[in-house]
């Protein structure tokens, strides 16, 4: 009975500390980007760390708010040795000697759910290791829950309008647990080892798993040199521009190709070391579909093309609609986002300010969004950044178009595209061959005087000539589908071309010559 209401009592008392901070800030006003990230500031370390997964979450708050969260930084002082060493020891059950030949007592750094401390392993090997503040998940359920109660005094102020502050708060309760088990960074980082063990300049820390467990995360000591340290960097005798370009095409990699990404690679989170770009803190990581691939490509297409029905087909397949859609609308919002882009080539254009752009548009017509492009934005931004300090003259949307061409070449269905065509192309050609019977039909009927035809039906030499030529194109036509038909339903020998054959490539050949023939046969120079 003590027990619950000594914790009744510290929930009032925090409960009372945040409305005296949201009234301080005059909440009932408004809140600004720089007023949210002063109740952030002021509310401490936990709040400070869900205010910092909330900026990349630019589905739920306005860019310019996002932009502001994430200039939050914690001064969380260090837990004491002694709690350090306890929770150490409770999740391995055993003493810190049995695992360590050393442990530095001083932490490397302390943020609101965890800290760091250098050590190294008995077996000799460097290490950091990832403690988790004690009781730190019981802080952060209390400090939501309360912020709920205290959330109510948004419901009739101007700050409703910003965000549905409920809905935000259980995001960034269920973000926090997952970062909170540490054993989910554990299979952040081996899965993302696994993806890039093929890329030679690209690298992550080594997961000792043994020692791994939800509130301890022991991992290999990265020392190299921090990716914004330009000086120290050509001293070593690193090419920038290198690294730039190849930072910028591997994060495009893991966009278009992984669909798992590095969710937040700012410069603290990239080393280079031994020729190779190392990403650390696999906290958070963005992941989309092989579906959410595609519909993005489509998107850039539909920007690249100009073509607003692509980019709006592209957005209500991605999205999550929420009541009714005026089409009408999302086909005028696209065409003045479209309208930016029109001098530009998809080369010349920033991919995160497109995509931004697309998501104030789902935003502003009511359609929801998976997290993960909110983070693929804030994610291509800051590796804008990143290559933008290193390398100015780097393009890193010109490096996306390569590779995405790259891929486009390398997995388009040329088979399935031949079969889609060539069928429109024959069933066209097959109701072109009803043509010159109805137009004999019509001609026989009006000759006959059987129909009221106000024209005099004379066919001269010209004419004839004209129909001939006519006639004579059809049936190129015609062999041409069927030639094209026959590529596409045709087994599939031995590929030589673009996943062709040498039998489909003799036919669609054919199918060229024809097509040729065509229209240019009795054509006049």
């Amino acid at each position: 009975m003590t027990i619950r209401h000594s914790e009744h009592s510290v929930n009032r008392e925090r409960l009372s500390e945040i409305i005296d901070v949201l009234r301080r800030n005059e909440i009932t006003k408004g809140v600004s980007p720089e007023k949210l990230c002063a109740i952030m500031e002021e509310l401490g370390p936990t709040f400070i760390k869900l205010g910092q997964i909330l900026s990349m979450r630019s589905d739920f708050l306005p860019r310019e708010y996002c932009d502001a969260l994430t200039r939050l930084r914690a001064n969380v002082q260090p837990m004491p040795w002694e709690q350090v060493a306890n929770i150490v020891e409770s999740a391995y059950e055993r003493p810190l000697e049995e695992v360590f030949s050393r442990f530095d007592r001083q932490a490397l750094g302390s943020a609101s759910i965890a800290q760091v401390h250098a050590a190294t392993l008995n077996s000799g090997e460097r290490v950091v290791v990832k403690v988790q503040r004690k009781g730190i998940h019981d802080v952060m359920n209390r400090d939501i829950t309360l912020m709920k109660k205290a959330s109510q005094l948004l419901k009739y102020t101007p700050a409703k309008e910003l965000v549905d502050f409920n809905r935000v708060l259980d995001e960034m309760w269920i973000v926090a647990q997952q970062e909170m088990n540490f054993l989910t960074e554990a299979n952040n980082l081996e899965k993302f080892s696994a993806l890039n063990a093929g890329v030679a300049f690209v690298c992550a820390p080594k997961l000792y798993r043994q020692y791994t467990t939800a509130t301890v995360l022991v991992m290999e000591d990265i020392e190299g040199i921090p990716i914004d340290d330009s000086e120290k960097l050509t001293e070593a005798g690193y090419d920038l521009a290198e690294i730039g370009a190849k930072l910028a095409d591997n994060y495009v990699r893991q966009i278009t190709e992984d669909g798992f990404f590095h969710a937040d690679p700012h410069p603290g989170n990239l080393r280079i070391r031994d020729g190779k770009i190392v990403f650390l803190d696999m906290g958070m990581m963005g992941e989309l579909s092989d579906r959410d691939r595609k519909i993005i490509s489509r998107a850039v297409e539909g920007v690249a093309r100009s073509n607003a029905e692509v980019c709006v087909n592209a957005i209500l397949q991605f999205g999550t609609i929420k009541g009714t859609i005026d089409r009408r609308r999302l086909f005028r919002d696209c065409e003045l986002m479209l309208d930016k882009y029109a001098a530009l080539e998809l080369g010349s254009m920033d991919l995160s300010v497109v995509m931004s752009d697309m998501m104030e548009i789902m935003k502003a017509n009511h359609i929801g969004m998976p997290g993960g492009l909110s983070m693929l934005v804030r994610g291509l931004a800051a590796v804008e950044g990143v290559v933008v300090n290193i390398a100015p003259n780097i393009n890193v949307a010109q490096v996306a178009t390569a590779r995405i061409s790259r891929i486009f070449l390398r997995d388009f269905d040329w088979h399935g595209a031949l079969n889609r065509d060539v069928r429109a192309v024959y069933e066209s050609a097959t109701k072109a061959l009803d043509i010159p019977a109805l137009l004999a039909d019509v001609l026989r009927t009006g000759l006959k005087g059987d129909a009221s035809i106000g024209v005099e039906h004379h066919i001269d030499a010209e004419t004839r000539k004209w129909i001939h030529s006519i006639l004579k194109r059809l049936y190129a036509s015609i062999i041409c589908a069927a030639l094209l038909l026959a590529v596409a339903v045709s087994d599939k020998g031995t590929p030589v071309w673009f996943g062709l054959s040498w039998t489909e490539l003799a036919m669609g050949l054919g199918a060229i010559a024809m097509g040729y023939l065509a229209f240019h046969v009795n054509r006049k120079k």
